[in-house]
This record gives C-alpha cells, structure tokens and sequence, in this order.
C-alpha cells in the first residue's frame, strides 16, 4: 500500500506540475524577452540611473551581479547587528559578528542556512526588511543568470547577453512578486498565520506553558519557496502548525517549491526557437526526482533496525501529521530543489535513507534545483554530456548550433569541480586540523562517530550547493561553522555564477553550426538518458569515497 500511494502521491504532483508547465513557463519567456517596460519599472531604472534598452557584456553583467549582491551581504549584516534599536524588534538582541555574518551571506546566497532559532533571534524588522527582501532578489539573481546562459544559447554573433538590471526587476516585480502574493492568501486562507503580533503564551498538551511568536509567516513562507531560499520563521520549519498546518498546504508548499524549477525548461526551450529542447531537460530532471523520492520511500518504509522493525517503519522524525510518503516527498523536494525547508527531521532518517537527500544536493542540486540555479546547472551538464557523445563516435560536438570547444569544456569542468572542492574540503578541514577538530566533535556533534561525520558533511553539502536545510544533530552557531559555512554558501553561489556567465558570453559570441547527420538529436531520449548518466556520474560518483566515510558505512553497521 505504501508503494501505491507513492506512486499516486508522485503522479499527483506531476500532473499539477504539468498544467503549470506551458503556461508559466511560455510567460516567463515573454517576461525576458518583451522590449515592453512597465511605468514602475522605468521609474526606479530613473532611479538606479539604468538604461533598460542598454545590453551588457558578460563580465560587465557579472560586475553586476557581484556589486549587488555585495551590497546585500552588507545590508543585511548591518540590519542584524543594530537590531536592538530597530522597531519590533520584540526585544531580542544583536547576533554575535560570526552568526550574522553567515545568516547574510546566506540570504543573499539563496540558501537560507539558519545557526539559530528564528523566533528567538531575529525581530519582526530584520525578518521583513533583511530576509523577505533577499529571499526576493537572490532568487531573481539566479533567474536572471540563468536567461543570460540561455541567450548565449540563442544568440549568434553576439558580444552581449542582455541587460541585469532589466532581468531582475522583471524577474521581481512580474514574476516572483505576483506569485508570491497568490500564495501567501492561499496560505492564509490555508491557517497560516500572517500578523505582527509579539509572543503569546500557551499551554501545550502536556500542561507545560510556552512562548510562541506571531508574526508575518505566510508572506515569507510564500516567498522562500516559491524563490527556493528555503528556511522558515518557526525553527521547526514546515513541520511547525503555523507554518505548514493542514495536508493541502503541504501539497500547496511541495508544489510552490518545484513549480518554477520545472517551468524553466519551457522558458528555455521557447526562447531557444526549439520547445523540444525544453521537455528533454524537463524529462531529466523529473526522472532524476521521480527515481529519488521512490528510493528514499523504500529505503524509510523497510524497517531496517530494530526500533523501525517494531514500529513497521522508520517513524522517527517524521511528519506524523502526514506520514512516511509525504515526509520523503517534501524532503526530496526540497533538497532537489536547493530550497532547504524541511517537514521532517532528515537526521532522524535511517542512514541510507538520509544519504539521499544528500545525494540530491550532491548532484548539483538540478533536479530539478533552485530558480534559475537549476536550470543553468543542467544547461553545463549538458554541454559536457554532448562532449562526451562527440567523443564517442569522432565528432566535433555541437550544441543548440554551438560547437562546443576547449574553452566551453574547461568551463563546464570547473563548474562541476567548485561545490566538490568546498564540500570536501570543508568537511576535511573540520576534522583534519586539531583546533578545529575539538571545536566540531566537543561542542557541534551530538551523535558522535560515524553520524556525526555524515552531519558535518551533510552540512558543508547544503552550504556549499545552497540548499539550506541539516541534520538536526549539529550544532553550528560556533566560530568556525558560522564562517566557515558562510564562506562555502558565498563561493558556492557566485564562483559557479563567474562560470556560467563566461561559458554565456563565450557562446553568444560564435554563430550558427548547420546541423548534419552527423549531429547528435538532443531532444530524443537517447540524450535524456545519456544526460541523467552524466549527471549521476559526474557529480554523484564524485563523492562516494566519502560517502563511504559516513552513510554508506552507518548503514552497513
């Protein structure tokens, strides 16, 4: 029975996801594409002092990618730091230099990572003005550099690749904003709460009294999954009854989470002139998470142990609201999504079954990833995909009518080689160096030995891939995880960016290759098939000796 809800629950989903498939995607091209500018928009280009029809070159587009998001780190550092003398602050304190650090790079990185308790840190002000804000541009930042990938794709002979500034307030103000706004009243209607109250006191089935805030929880719960940020106002997360309170917003936030992701290949195939390439790399990625959340419903459903043998399942940690199968597909969703909101306790998973949610960040996090991040990531991977096919039968390999050479491939490489080497280094780092070594296994593990190694790397994983979400088990508001994880969140983000706007610029500048017979289809699903290969191989394998390190060998214990 399990098995069959799975499946049904899997079918459901997609058949949402479908509906909403042409539509929004076929908008969203027009969105970038249209010479139209709104009356808002023209008045703040006034403002910032831009001229909309101006394109820029890639690295003049990369300037500004990177002078924006600068700025934000900046900003929403500063808001935390003088939060005590903001209004509603509810009377919550500064956070220390290290947690605010990495709560903006965060953010800004559109990864959402929290060191700390939301209802007990951070006011109503810094909540609205700090985070709600980035959870809106950094995600429009992702979907404007993945449009300038794509217009490398379309372009022929071009030095350009669009304007950013035009790509993100259109990716705000008619994309994002709108939705965001459908979703927060649906939520409300749905029990979320959405208000500015301060904390109340209630008593708990138990008889015990606790504080629980109020607050403005549907407009950011809309926000950060429709944008993929992931977090939550509640430390809980969707697990918390403001937050998540009833089955159908739990379908309603699994489908916020995948519903842009999944759109963009429409986008993309539209603007290319070909809506054949959209549904192949649709395909890909709803295989690669279609193949996902049914491994990870088996893998919990088993009852390997003695404890979930006795229960008849691996309960503990899960949604008890709504069960085994619909804690696996939000945890699935959001660590394929690099949303990072959690309903379940990944940490209380079986340990096969916790290192798939890791593998989905491991793949890069492109099935079907984060707004804009995950369509960009399969794009490269799909550069090296039809590399390896020339390879295979002695052909110069071509792309969309782009040749795809030595530069475009040492870029492709080196963007399959940055979040790997943040990952594990990282993790290496917080073990192989004495001082930091006591830090992590004295203060941050709490289940020592081979679980706490898994909750380190699942950590250095989620920064580093921006997702967001961790294994409960570790504490990282210390020193060393606060920076060092910044630090990856940061790298992990724009590094990737610096590579995918150059590989943009690189194929912009070259003109159309005539197809022959010789030219491999990448629309049949003879290049689905190789591109999920390549995937899988390429990212996934990368990791397994250390996968072998922690969940592999937990779960053969």
């Amino acid at each position: 029975m399990t098995g069959l809800l799975a499946v049904l629950t899997l079918g459901a989903v997609l058949l949402l996801l479908a509906a909403a498939y042409r539509p929004l995607g076929d908008y969203m091209a027009h969105v970038y594409t249209t010479g139209t500018d709104w009356r808002v928009e023209r008045a703040v280009y006034r403002v910032l002092g831009v001229d909309p029809r101006s394109q820029q070159t890639w690295p003049v587009y990369l300037r500004s990618v990177l002078a924006f998001s600068f700025v934000g780190v900046v900003l929403v550092y500063a808001l935390q730091r003088t939060q005590q003398w903001l209004p509603l602050s509810l009377g919550l304190g500064a956070p220390s230099e290290h947690l605010a650090f990495n709560t903006a790079a965060s953010f800004v990185g559109n990864t959402n990572w929290q060191s700390y308790s939301p209802e007990l840190t951070l006011g109503h002000t810094v909540q609205a003005t700090g985070l709600v804000v980035q959870n809106f541009v950094s995600a429009a930042v992702g979907m404007a550099v993945a449009v300038a990938l794509v217009r490398g794709f379309a372009a022929r002979r071009s030095v350009t690749i669009g304007n950013f500034w035009v790509d993100l307030l259109r990716g705000c103000l008619r994309i994002l904003l709108p939705g965001a706004l459908l979703a927060a009243v649906l939520l409300v209607v749905g029990g979320v709460v959405q208000n500015l109250a301060g904390f109340t006191d209630v008593t708990t089935l138990a008889g015990a009294t606790q504080s629980v805030p109020g607050g403005p929880v549907a407009s950011q719960e809309a926000i950060k999954l429709l944008g993929t940020n992931g977090g939550g106002f509640y430390n809980a997360n969707s697990a918390h009854p403001f937050e998540n309170p009833t089955q159908w917003t739990n379908l309603l936030e699994i489908v916020l989470m995948l519903v842009i992701p999944f759109s963009l290949p429409r986008t993309f195939g539209r603007m290319v002139g070909d809506h054949r390439q959209g549904y192949a790399i649709a395909g890909v990625m709803a295989a690669l998470f279609s193949a996902s959340f049914l491994a990870l419903v088996a893998l919990e459903s088993a009852a390997g142990g003695t404890a979930p043998a006795l229960a008849g399942a691996a309960t503990e940690g899960k949604e008890a609201r709504f069960g085994i199968v619909w804690s696996a597909l939000f945890a699935t969703t959001s660590t394929g999504t690099s949303t990072g909101a959690v309903s379940s306790m990944h940490d209380s998973y079986t340990a096969l079954g916790g290192m798939l949610p890791m593998l989905n960040m491991m793949l890069g996090e492109v099935a079907p990833g984060g707004v804009g991040s995950g369509l960009y990531g399969m794009l490269v991977l799909a550069v090296v995909a039809v590399f390896v096919a020339g390879l295979l039968v002695g052909r110069t390999p071509e792309y969309l009518g782009k040749k795809i050479g030595p530069r475009e491939i040492k870029l492709a490489s080196l963007y399959i080689l940055v979040t790997p080497t943040l990952v594990l280094a990282g993790t290496a780092l917080s073990f192989g160096v004495p001082a930091l070594r006591d830090s992590v296994e004295g203060t941050s593990i709490w289940n020592p030995g081979v679980h706490g190694m898994s909750e380190v790397l699942y950590a250095f994983t989620s920064a580093a891939n921006n997702n967001g979400s961790a294994f409960a088990g570790l504490t990282a508001n210390t020193p060393w995880l606060n920076t060092a994880l910044g630090v990856a969140i940061l790298l992990g983000r724009f590094v990737p960016m610096v590579l995918v706007l150059a590989l943009a610029g690189s194929l912009a500048a070259q003109g159309a290759v005539p197809a022959t017979a010789g030219t491999l289809p990448t629309h049949r699903p003879q290049f689905v098939g190789l591109l999920a290969g390549v995937v899988v191989v390429l990212t996934a394998l990368t990791y397994f000796p250390v996968l072998a390190l922690g969940p592999l060998a937990e779960g053969l214990i």
